[in-house]
């Protein structure tokens, strides 16, 4: 069953969150992942979200999407993630 991690973004510092973009990416390499879509928020439709982008993460299963999040690579990664935006986090299934 495929996997999607959906992260809701808020962008502080947009030469770190180009440092850590380029970090995430080759950090999925290994995971077989692919980027779904980047984008960025035209218009509300209904609700309120203060995040203004977006990016959908494809895995083949949850196994391997929660492999990847705990990896070495990926962790460290998390402290540039964190002072560079506001990020909220999401995985389903499909």
């Amino acid at each position: 069953m495929a996997a999607y991690l959906i992260g809701q973004i808020k962008v502080n510092d947009s030469e770190r969150w180009g440092q850590y973009v380029e970090g995430v990416a080759l950090s999925l390499k290994p995971f077989a992942a692919s980027i779904v879509m980047r984008g960025e928020k035209h218009s509300m439709l209904a609700g309120e979200n203060p995040k203004d982008r977006v990016v959908v993460v494809e895995f083949d299963t949850m196994e391997t999407l929660e492999s990847w999040f705990h990896s070495d690579v990926y962790q460290a990664l998390i402290p540039l993630r964190d002072s560079a935006a506001d990020v909220i986090i999401t995985t389903y299934t499909a």
